[in-house]
């Protein structure tokens, strides 16, 4: 389990920095994570309003999801997995993988994405529990179905996300206070915008957020 704290977001610090010197907080450019442990997909909740944002674990700082890029290197590029049950990877012969696995992130020196709840305490959601959506992706500006997240566990491969599908996989409930680890896949390289919805039921009424996602994808 990871000692949490609420932290101000990188961006929520440059605002307060920039509009006290009578600056234009716009001029704040986008952090680059390509390498430790981030917590891409993470939700907070303020008593009134849920809000996401990317948390890097490594460095104990978080982002909103527009000040972040996600880079994705050459040295992620790996053979396309065989077997059936990899068939919603493509058909190419190498894919881009963050993996789920912490040593083989160290050792490729590339980002460890994890999902998480941590935030959120209990007794706060029905069934103490909230559901990610997965949006709208594109890639370079246009549609893609090139993107993924799954799990390995043994033969087993758990598909939690994919943008090659109409309605499936596109939703996954999470217990508040949790934290998981998965494969992000990208099937090509470009620059994609993957777009998540956070939302839970508080006393009764729906509470949502929704935020786009930058990562970019090379080699």
């Amino acid at each position: 389990m990871h000692t949490r704290k609420r932290l101000m977001t990188v961006a929520g610090v440059a605002a307060t920095v920039l509009a006290v010197a009578g600056l234009n907080s716009s001029a704040f450019a986008a952090t680059t994570l390509s390498t430790g442990h981030v917590d891409i997909v993470d939700a907070d909740w303020d008593g009134a309003a849920l809000t996401l944002h990317v948390h890097d674990e490594s460095h104990a700082v978080e982002y909103d999801p527009a000040d972040a890029v996600l880079s994705v290197p050459a040295a992620a590029r790996t053979a396309r997995p065989t077997g059936t049950q990899y068939a919603f990877l493509g058909t190419g012969a190498q894919v881009w993988i963050l993996p789920q696995d912490q040593a083989a992130a160290a050792a490729k020196n590339i980002l460890w994405p994890g999902i998480s709840t941590e935030h959120l305490a209990t007794g706060v959601f029905a069934a103490d529990t909230v559901q990610y959506k997965l949006g709208t992706v594109t890639r370079d500006g246009a549609a893609t179905d090139d993107f993924s997240v799954y799990k390995v566990n043994g033969s087993t491969v758990d598909r939690y996300y994919d943008s090659g599908t109409t309605t499936s996989y596109k939703t996954k409930t999470f217990a508040v206070g949790a934290h998981d680890h998965a494969n992000w896949a990208f099937e090509e390289p470009g620059t994609y915008k993957v777009t998540f919805t956070v939302t839970g039921t508080v006393g009764g009424v729906t509470r949502s957020a929704t935020d786009t996602y930058t990562v970019t994808v090379t080699g």
